[in-house]
């Protein structure tokens, strides 16, 4: 069977068009990631409310049309909990869509997003959590199962023209460099072509920062700054100058963690929903550089208990950890 090639003179080179630059290019895949409550999701659908009216977003120098969104979530209801946020932010319920999932659950390589996407004439999809939508038996802590589903995710945005922004959380591992603190494998974060954190400003709570981590297509844009609070409730206040690894890492940013760190964060991360076989934990760990030496230190420090099961041994964290 003949290979088929392409020569890049045959290739007519096109612009990138984005429906919020740089955060959001059209046809690929961006991350907001953030600890839990910090405003993540609020700030998605504030995004979303915008594109469904055609309202100018922060910074921006271009006014949409409005848009068709479609918005999973598999954390928040949506009669009790999106549905009012969305309408407080000025959304256009009529553009705003989810799938039905209840009887089979939705997961990034489902063909069911294309097909709304296409339906509906969507220009944004957002799913929250990422974690939500792996589908069963994966592991997001491993490449090797991440990045196919990424990949098919990507090509569903390219060939549809419709961005998709993935809400993901944070691991442990605060005084890291902000890439290295997505929670699951590197590779979640190397297949997004955008990545905002969003977070709190310490010397006031209320406001929240999203900051431009990663920008593949364009340089990195300014840190938006929004207003969150139950009295008053969302407000978009504008550019402020602090970065994402500020907004993460306080004095600390811009250290890549040492071997150490790393494998107390992923160890914590591993065994903190119960025990795991001893092997495999150690096999994660050199997935990710860490030698089997480094681990042992790691490990006594933690008083990490091991259990045999038969044959196998887990390992687990100490029932004082687990408190």
């Amino acid at each position: 069977m003949k290979t088929d090639t392409i020569y890049w003179s045959d290739i007519k080179p096109e612009q990138v068009s984005w429906l919020w630059e740089p955060c959001l290019p059209r046809g690929k895949v961006a991350l907001c990631m953030g600890d839990p409550g910090e405003g993540k999701t609020t700030y998605c659908l504030a995004v979303a409310a915008a594109l469904t009216t055609g309202r100018m977003l922060p910074e921006s120098a271009v006014a949409l049309e409005p848009m068709s969104v479609v918005f999973q979530s598999a954390e928040d209801g949506i009669a009790d909990t999106l549905l009012g946020r969305f309408k407080s932010l000025g959304g256009d319920c009529s553009k705003i869509c989810s799938i039905v999932d209840s009887s089979c659950s939705l997961s990034l390589d489902d063909t069911r997003i294309e097909e709304v996407v296409r339906g509906t004439g969507a220009g944004l999809v957002v799913l929250d959590p990422l974690q939500s939508f792996l589908g069963a038996g994966v592991d997001m802590h491993r490449a090797n199962e991440v990045r196919p589903l990424m990949a098919k995710l990507a090509a569903v945005a390219e060939r549809t023209g419709c961005s998709v922004l993935i809400i993901g959380h944070l691991n442990k591992m605060a005084t890291a460099k902000g890439m290295y603190r997505g929670l699951g494998s590197i590779d979640i974060n190397a297949a997004a072509r955008s990545i905002v954190v969003v977070g709190r400003m310490r010397d006031d709570p209320e406001t929240r920062v999203a900051a431009h981590l990663k920008s593949s297509l364009a340089p990195e844009g300014q840190s938006i700054a929004f207003r969150l609070d139950r009295d008053s409730g969302f407000a978009w206040v504008g550019a402020v100058a602090i970065t994402a690894d500020e907004l993460l890492s306080g004095v600390s940013a811009g250290r890549e963690p040492t071997k150490q760190e790393l494998a107390l964060a992923l160890i914590t991360e591993m065994l903190t929903g119960g025990e795991v076989e001893s092997n495999e934990v150690l096999a994660r760990l050199q997935a990710h550089g860490i030698s089997k030496s480094t681990y042992e230190i790691v490990r006594r420090s933690m008083c990490i208990q091991s259990v045999k099961r038969g044959n196998v041994w887990f390992s687990q964290l100490p029932e004082v950890s687990a408190m």
